[in-house]
């Protein structure tokens, strides 16, 4: 009991960061102590790299078990975009994500030094990884949060973008992960991909619920107008106990 209450209070705190507030902290404006520094402007390219690119292939695999990892594509970012490293066969794609990769109001989406270690299945692959190659391509090429935000209406809008799969789901198990600026930094977790519109459907934020969600693109109210003409993708997450090589979760080491 005590390590599933541990999990959830930090799954709290990772869904607060990742997706840029809780429900209940949507509606209390003022910053508080504790709460991760925002982060501007775009950091110099290279500290969005990883300096071996055997290292990042690693840490991307370490996001699901190896019996799921063994046999995925691997990508890793280049100064282009993402780049294919491994070339898989059971229709898994793990990747370094990037904080570029996050809603657009949340405050760390420039912050340098995340490195989200996500294992996601085919239908996830098929339908997220567009975006992450098309956010991947801009951010390294200098695009402001604007250009990116009109460059993925324009996809959506010229069907140059998937519609989102049934089933789309991802890997978020490992230990050397760095998510956040907030308390731990990591968490094992799992993440589901959905047009559900209403996350209470899924008991998310229910008391005693495991379950939280958060919309995709943005988080705050007053910026979902600017979410017309993109798919209105809510996400779940599920905190779980153990890392991807099966050892119990527990403090960052960071």
């Amino acid at each position: 009991m005590q390590k599933a209450k541990r999990v959830i209070e930090v799954m709290s705190v990772v869904l607060l960061a990742m997706f840029g507030a809780s429900q209940q902290a949507v509606a209390q404006d003022a910053p508080k102590p504790g709460v991760a520094p925002s982060y501007p402007k775009m950091a110099p390219v290279d500290q969005y790299l990883m300096a071996n690119r055997e290292d990042e292939i690693a840490l991307a695999r370490s996001a699901a078990p190896e019996s799921i990892s063994r046999d995925a594509t691997v990508l890793v970012l280049g100064r282009k975009g993402y780049e294919k490293a491994v070339e898989g066969k059971n229709g898994f794609v793990c990747v370094v994500g990037r904080s570029w990769g996050g809603p657009f109001d949340w405050p760390e989406f420039w912050n340098p030094k995340i490195r989200a270690a996500d294992c996601l299945n085919p239908q996830a692959a098929r339908s997220i990884i567009p975006i992450f190659n098309l956010r991947a391509k801009m951010a390294m090429a200098g695009s402001s949060k604007a250009e990116m935000l009109s460059a993925l209406h324009a996809a959506y809008k010229n069907k140059q973008l998937p519609e989102l799969e049934s089933g789309a789901m991802d890997y978020m198990l490992s230990k050397s992960s760095y998510l956040t600026d907030e308390g731990d930094h990591n968490m094992p977790h799992l993440m589901f991909d959905t047009l559900v519109k209403d996350g209470k459907d899924w008991g998310s934020g229910a008391e005693g619920s495991p379950v939280m969600s958060s919309p995709y693109w943005f988080f705050y109210p007053d910026k979902q107008p600017q979410m017309k003409g993109l798919p209105p993708i809510l996400v779940f997450l599920v905190g779980v106990g153990s890392w991807s090589d099966g050892t119990p979760a527990g403090m960052h080491s960071h």
